[in-house]
């Protein structure tokens, strides 16, 4: 899981945009579930650092409409399920550029949970395509670069350095949190 409030999803882009016959590229995710240990809490940013099953080190943003924020402590549980899919839509010339942000959290009532649902949106501009590799990279707001393989060639032999690709990762966490031992 990457951070669930930062816009660093792109690993899920396969980039199969057709510039074509389709406008529009859906790269669905997958469900996974996990249960997550509160490792460090920054409470000025409202961060934590929790510890994956496979060790690794993860940092969440906690949004200030979750309400228990206050009362984690060092060794508690957060049981989460998380899910992220990437849509890729090619933008005519001429169209606006996107950087859109939004958040929205609900509370599960009567219990330790709640939902978190993210949505991002940029527009990137492809800025190298190595048909050899092959591979693409995208370069938008803020200095974000991203290179990746890509599988389907017919799709990258569709589209040029120079285009513009809007890029929207939706993501969502389910939580609840128990108590440390």
């Amino acid at each position: 899981m990457n951070s669930l409030l930062m816009y660093g999803a792109a690993a899920a882009l396969a980039v199969a945009v057709h510039a074509e016959a389709q406008v529009t590229k859906t790269v669905p995710g997958e469900m996974k579930t996990m249960t997550l240990t509160v490792e460090a809490i920054e409470t000025s940013t409202r961060t934590l650092t929790v510890k994956k099953p496979d060790g690794t080190f993860d940092m969440i943003y906690v949004p200030t409409e979750v309400k228990r924020f206050d009362t984690l402590k060092i060794g508690d549980q957060i049981n989460a399920r998380y899910y992220e899919n990437v849509i890729l839509q090619l933008k005519a010339p001429g169209d606006k550029d996107t950087d859109k942000n939004d958040y929205q959290v609900t509370r599960a009532e009567g219990t330790s949970g709640g939902t978190i649902g993210h949505q991002r949106t940029i527009t990137a501009t492809i800025t190298a395509i190595d048909p050899q590799a092959p591979s693409i990279t995208f370069s938008g707001p803020r200095g974000w670069t991203y290179s990746t393989r890509v599988k389907d060639k017919e799709a990258l032999a569709k589209v040029k350095v120079g285009d513009k690709v809007d890029i929207t990762w939706t993501e969502a966490l389910l939580v609840s949190i128990e108590d440390g031992k």
